[in-house]
Order: structure tokens, then sequence, then C-alpha cells
């Protein structure tokens, strides 16, 4: 399939046309521009497994309509999302057309990268839609547990690493300085709207990974604490910050960092930037980030009325009806969901002017870990993040969401900088 495939699609070339033909495109969504007449926000995206094409149809309709990314945050598949887009440069060029190629064009399965027994497992799981066949899952459960046992998980994830590795490569992303150099470089023409009483002055662009840490359960954001787990970080290959985001539990083996710094300063490091007060280990086991910050909103959410909004997608609807456990597989489920998305309905719950940033995307019946997608499946993602961005685009409402924030804090309307550095 071809970028076109998506972008030409029907329903969205029609959607594209319908929120021009209603002047969409010249909406304020930010107080922040470029001379080209672009406006910047910051962007949160979601984990959820193959889901992530949504994503992609998603901020194709925001770059149709002038909208560009300045922050990024995401977890799993939402931190390769994330990261993708921070590697390839300039930020006044569309992403869509790549991230397209890369990732909504790619075979899923190749992922499944475990031997036989753990394959068959896998894919029985990731093609079950409620029907379960419990024989033939029970059985490839079986002959697949001595990979559980031995591995902590059935696929090592190898293809992974190495198809995400070559992908930033092509973009002359290779170490984390190469990628957080990317992440600065800002369009020199970035200024604030003419009428807003306030400078550009500290403005700046940052990238969050969320990841789990569970040899000292510490939340984790990469690559702003790189520095805690590996010597010379700056040189780290940034596809180790992705895999350690999306290590499925038992789904995918852990991510391990072997001889993590230790040392005075190491430990002082560690109390201060995740409150860890015990002896640093040597060794740390990585998994999905999704376990405690799915939709990690909270990495730009300020106490201050900010100069640009921080937009973030969810994949999927809000709670509107009970989970119906009726069997250990939906038990199981539900106890993974509960994981991932707690922690996030808590923040959306303590600030709730927030939700004037979010789009739902109704994903239908299509299941996170079913890397068996066809080409059809993929296109109904992508048209349904579509759909989901152009109704936000038309009910969004700037001034409106900057008035409530003013209303919170009528003290704290604009600060001298942005809070957030990424350390050498």
């Amino acid at each position: 399939m071809t970028a076109e495939d998506f972008t030409q699609h029907d329903i969205v070339t029609n959607l594209i046309k319908q929120l021009k033909k209603n002047g969409v495109h010249r909406k304020i969504f930010s107080d922040v521009l470029d001379d080209e007449g672009n406006q910047y926000v910051d962007l949160v995206q979601e984990g959820g497994g193959v889901l992530g094409i949504a994503l992609i149809g998603y901020v194709h309709v925001l770059e149709q309509m002038g909208i560009r990314f300045l922050g990024y945050a995401g977890t799993s598949v939402g931190a390769i999302n994330t990261i993708y887009m921070a590697s390839l440069g300039d930020r006044t060029k569309l992403k869509t057309d790549k991230m397209i190629e890369l990732i909504a064009n790619k075979n899923f399965i190749d992922f499944i990268d475990g031997d036989e027994n753990a394959r068959e497992f896998a894919l029985a799981i990731s093609e079950n839609e409620g029907d379960i066949h419990w024989s033939k899952l029970i059985w490839r459960g079986v002959k697949a547990f001595s990979k559980l046992w031995e591995e902590w998980g059935l696929n090592p994830g190898t293809h992974f690493y190495y198809w995400f590795t070559e992908a930033l490569g092509k973009e002359g992303i290779y170490t984390s300085a190469h990628l957080e150099k990317a992440v600065k470089d800002l369009p020199k023409s970035l200024h604030m709207r003419q009428g807003v009483n306030h400078t550009i002055e500290g403005v700046k662009a940052t990238i969050s990974i969320i990841a789990t840490d569970i040899t000292t359960e510490s939340k984790v954001i990469f690559p702003a604490m790189r520095p805690l787990y590996w010597k010379n970080s700056h040189l780290i290959n940034p596809t180790n910050f992705v895999r350690a985001s999306m290590s499925i539990p038992f789904f995918f083996t852990p991510f391990k960092v072997t001889d993590v710094p230790n040392g005075k300063k190491a430990q002082e490091n560690w109390k201060n930037t995740v409150g860890y007060r015990g002896n640093i280990p040597n060794d740390v086991f990585f998994v999905d980030g999704g376990i405690i910050s799915n939709f990690p909103a909270d990495v730009f959410h300020k106490s201050h009325v900010p100069r640009l909004p921080s937009f973030g997608i969810k994949l999927g609807t809000e709670r509107h009806q009970p989970n119906k456990i009726t069997n250990p597989f939906i038990f199981t489920q539900s106890i993974v969901e509960s994981m991932r998305q707690i922690a996030d309905y808590n923040f959306i719950l303590r600030n709730p002017d927030y939700r004037q940033l979010i789009t739902w995307i109704d994903i239908g019946n299509h299941n996170w870990i079913d890397f068996t997608l066809s080409d059809d499946d993929k296109l109904d993602l992508f048209v349904r993040g579509a759909k989901a961005a152009a109704y936000f685009l038309k009910t969004f409402d700037w001034q409106k969401y900057k008035d409530t924030r003013a209303a919170q804090n009528p003290s704290t309307i604009y600060p001298p900088k942005d809070d957030f550095e990424i350390p050498s």
C-alpha cells in the first residue's frame, strides 16, 4: 500500500474538503505561529498496540489544517510515533506520508518473533475477537510455557529493535544526542500571535517517552532520565527508549539495562529524579509504560495559562458501560486495561479542563494486540482517526480553553519560561 491509499481515501479527502469549506483551517488553535501561518501545539499520543494507525489518521487531518507540533509525548505505540515524528526534522513540513510508509505499511506479524510455539500462542491471543477457542489456546499456552518461564516473554522484540533503528538511521538519528538536537531545532520564524500579551521567550520543544522500571518501581521519562541508566547516555540509541516503553508484559520479553551507573552522584540523581533511596541495582528491567501511564498528558500540563495547547489522542471511547467479566480471559484483560488506564483517568479527573483538549477515537472492534491486521483494517483505523480529528477541530475553542485556565489561576496567566529541561 502507498501513503495515497490512506490520505486519498474518499472519506478522508471529503473530510478535508468539508473542514476547509467551513473555514476550520482559519480557526485559532494556538498563540504560537511561524511565518508560514502554521499553528503549533504539543501532542500526546496514547499507547494502544496496532491501533496506533488511528493516531496517524488524526495527525494527518491536523496537518492539513495547518497545525504543527512542538512538544511530543507518548507511550508504547504512541512512543513509536512520537520519536519517529521528532526524528523527521523540519517542523514546518508534513509528517504523515512518512509515518504511513513506516508504520501503517508494516506487516505487524513480523514483530511476533518468538519461536514456533510462542508465535502460535501469541497469534492465538491476538486473533481472539471474543469467541475464544479455549482448547487451542490452552494447548498452545502449555507448549509456550517454557519460553515464558525462561525468558519472561513470548517474543524477544529483536525484529522491532532493528527495524526501528534502521528507520531512525535513515533520518540521521543514531544517538540520543541526535534525537534531542532534532527536537530542539525550532523554526526561526516562531513567534506569538499578534495581540497576545506575551513573548516567545522560553518556548521550547520537549519529548517524553514513558516506560515502567519494575526493578525500582519507578515511572521513567526518556530521554530526560537516561543518565540514570546508562553511562555516556547521550550516545545511546533512542530505540532503547521505545523498546522499554512498548514491552507488553509476557507478550514481549522485558527490556533489560545492565551495568547501571553507580556511586554517590548517581544515588543523589536517583533520589532527586524518581525518589528511589535504596541501593542502585546493577540490572534494571522495564515493561510497557502503559502499565503506569498510557496517556502521559501530565508532562505538559502546567499551573498557568499555556501559550499553546497540548492536544491529546486517546484510543477508544470513554467508560460508558461496565466490563462484562464472564471468563478468565476477559478477567485478565480487564485487570490489564485497568492498570493501563486508571492513573490517566485520575489525572483527567483532577484536571477536568484537559477534557477540552482530548480526542477519543472510536476504534470499533479492533483489538490492540491483533498483529494480523489486514490492509482494510489499517485503512479503517486511519479513517477513524481522521474522523475523530475533524470533529475535534470543528468543536475546539482555544479562547474558551484559555478562559477556563485563567479562571482557575487568575494570578498566573503566563510564565516567564516553560519549565521542562532535558539534561545533557
